[in-house]
C-alpha cells in the first residue's frame, strides 16, 4: 500500500509519521477521531490538512497495526 500524503522524517517530530511534513502526526488526527470529532470537525480545527489527509492517516493507522503482534488481555 502507497501513502503519498503520510511522511517520516528524522527532524520533523523526532521521526514520527505526519501528514505531508507538517508537525501534525498521524497519531493526533486518529486520536480525534477515536475521541468522536468528524472528519468536519477536524477540518475546521485544522484548516491545513485536507480531507484525503485524515482518511490516509486513518488507513495508515490500520495498516501499521496489521504489522504487530498486539498483547491481548484474557477476560476474567
Amino acid at each position: 500500500m502507497s501513502f503519498t500524503r503520510i511522511t517520516v522524517d528524522s527532524n520533523t517530530m523526532g521521526g514520527m509519521p505526519c501528514i505531508r511534513g507538517l508537525r501534525l502526526p498521524v497519531a493526533t488526527i486518529v486520536a480525534l477521531i477515536a475521541e468522536g470529532l468528524s472528519e468536519d470537525e477536524i477540518l475546521a480545527d485544522y484548516p491545513y490538512i485536507e480531507r484525503e489527509d485524515i482518511r490516509e492517516s486513518l488507513r495508515f493507522a490500520a495498516e501499521a497495526l496489521k504489522e504487530r503482534e498486539l498483547p491481548m488481555l484474557m477476560a476474567a
